[in-house]
């Protein structure tokens, strides 16, 4: 085959500099006979996959010509799919790990103050780092983070964050998670439901007022001094609920202002459903309508308990959805209607949701709960999720939810070359009959080999080449053992809060809806 002339490759527009086109040219790698997944037809050709800088140049039959300076990796055996996109996750919740058991949504919240309570600048960064690193071993390459900083918002904690993700290589929105409302201030009559003590220990916290986080972020996106292509910003209103009217709007026209995603979490679970009839006599997807908050740069995460307007609302505005089936299920917030979504036209992508609430970051293990807990809602099998659906959610679906629709998701020329090698001889491809099917229905991240980001090997035989993962592992265990001494009296109150908060909502959880 002859050698083809890559300055005709469309993988670069003709606005890119001179320099920069000749930096890529001498940063081309060929990865060399990989099986190339095509989710929708559940075939696997052998390909070869040319790479110039950070972009996929070509894709071609096996035997692709190129010259001497080329750097050939060899994918012999190996199945090559786009990397994974986690479309929610918490990077604060990695340094939580199996720190609650029979935990609703609610009892998650109270708990929340001594989970991520006393965290240092140095701990927010490592938090972040772990995050990264487990979602890259599991095949994950890009993600929108929601980090929480206890008691508020910081320039130098989001920047520590930033830096985390920077580290490991992988490809990250970080939207700090903000609120003025505390969580026993957000469920209405929940503080004089507590007793007397607890109720006045209740009505101590204070949360600071709005502007100051809207200040802090406003300096943020003024001055981010990251690559966007790698670390974006953007905003988190965390629930609104807990998020008073004047913050929701304020965070609304911030993120307008500078052209940035708003994440937030909607109408997760039954309570948060009931106490928005209580607080605003109606959805809070209505609420939020009325406030003019819905629109294409908008993030729904969960979206459990919509009603078909609801539904409708968010598929006109042009919103997306971050569907957490594995959370959904772990904290028993429900099945959120992801066919219904679909249907209408709405944006969905698939995330893991933080450490703290739905044990870990593996992508596969979230398309196949949400393949199977779309089973659940019917009966009739043309309703239900499948293989190849759950697949482009989690890839091109979640990659729209990031703002990166046309950057990653898809192994094609031009798109950022973000990789990921399974290794074909991994018991879950043994016999290979069907790889899309086994992509979900096998898959454990056991035979993720090697990661790509944007050309550059960051995991390369299960090692990490971009940090010393032993390192990591000791300075985890290390600011473990410190925060949880130090949480230990909040621990005290949260648990003894745990009881009372836990039949209020139960009660709630009842109430018709």
């Amino acid at each position: 085959m002859p050698a083809t002339d890559w300055r005709t490759v469309s993988a670069f527009p003709n606005s890119v500099p001179l320099a920069q086109w000749q930096s890529a040219m001498r940063n081309t790698r060929l990865i060399r006979g990989g099986r190339i997944l095509d989710a929708r037809t559940h075939r696997a050709e052998a390909r070869d996959m040319l790479i110039i800088g950070e972009r996929i140049a070509d894709i071609a039959p096996p035997g692709l010509t190129v010259n001497d300076e080329t750097e050939i990796i060899n994918a012999d055996g190996m199945l090559l799919i786009p990397g994974l996109v986690n479309a929610h996750t918490h990077g604060h919740g990695s340094l939580a790990k199996g720190m609650g058991d029979r935990w609703t949504l609610e009892l998650l919240l109270n708990a929340n103050p001594w989970l991520n309570d006393g965290q240092t600048l140095e701990d927010k960064h490592l938090a972040a780092k772990l995050n990264a690193a487990e979602m890259v071993l599991k095949g994950a390459t890009a993600a929108y983070d929601l980090f929480f900083e206890f008691p508020q918002v910081t320039r130098e904690g989001i920047d520590a964050i930033a830096r985390g993700y920077q580290s490991v290589g992988l490809r990250a929105v970080v939207a700090p998670m903000m609120a003025d409302r505390t969580f026993y201030q957000a469920i209405p009559g929940l503080i004089d439901a507590l007793p007397t003590q607890q109720a006045d220990r209740a009505r101590s916290f204070k949360l600071n007022e709005y502007q100051s986080s809207i200040e802090v972020c406003r300096d943020l996106l003024a001055n981010w001094p990251y690559d966007r292509s790698q670390v974006r910003p953007a905003l988190a209103p965390t629930v609104p609920l807990h998020c008073s009217d004047p913050f929701i709007t304020a965070c609304g026209d911030l993120a307008e202002e500078f052209d940035v995603g708003l994440h937030m979490h909607l109408a997760e679970s039954k309570i948060q459903a009931v106490s928005a009839m209580q607080r605003y006599g109606k959805t809070l997807t209505a609420h939020l309508a009325d406030l003019n908050f819905l629109g294409p740069r908008f993030t729904a995460a969960h979206f459990v308990w919509p009603d078909a307007d609801d539904i409708s609302r968010m598929a006109d505005a042009g919103c997306s959805v971050a569907h957490n089936p594995g959370s959904n299920l772990r904290l028993g917030s429900g099945i959120a209607p992801v066919r219904a979504m679909r249907e209408r036209g709405l944006c969905v992508g698939i995330g893991t949701d933080g450490s703290s609430c739905s044990d870990n970051q593996n992508m596969f293990e979230a398309m196949r709960i949400g393949a199977f807990a779309s089973r659940v809602v019917s009966p009739d099998p043309e309703t239900w999720i499948s293989t190849e659906d759950v697949i482009d959610m989690a890839t091109r679906g979640s990659a729209a939810v990031l703002g990166f629709e046309k950057e990653i998701g898809q192994l094609a020329p031009g798109y950022l070359a973000d990789v990921v090698f399974l290794d074909l001889t991994n018991i879950n491809y043994v016999p290979l009959n069907d790889p899309t099917h086994q992509l979900v229905l096998n898959e454990d991240s056991s035979a993720v080999h090697s990661v790509m980001i944007g050309g550059k090997m960051v995991l390369r035989d299960r090692k990490f080449t971009t940090f010393d993962y032993a390192s990591l592992i000791r300075e985890a265990q290390d600011a473990v053992e410190r925060l949880r001494h130090g949480a230990h009296e909040m621990r005290q109150f949260s648990e003894a809060m745990e009881s009372a908060v836990g039949r209020f909502c139960i009660g709630l959880a009842r109430a018709p809806y």
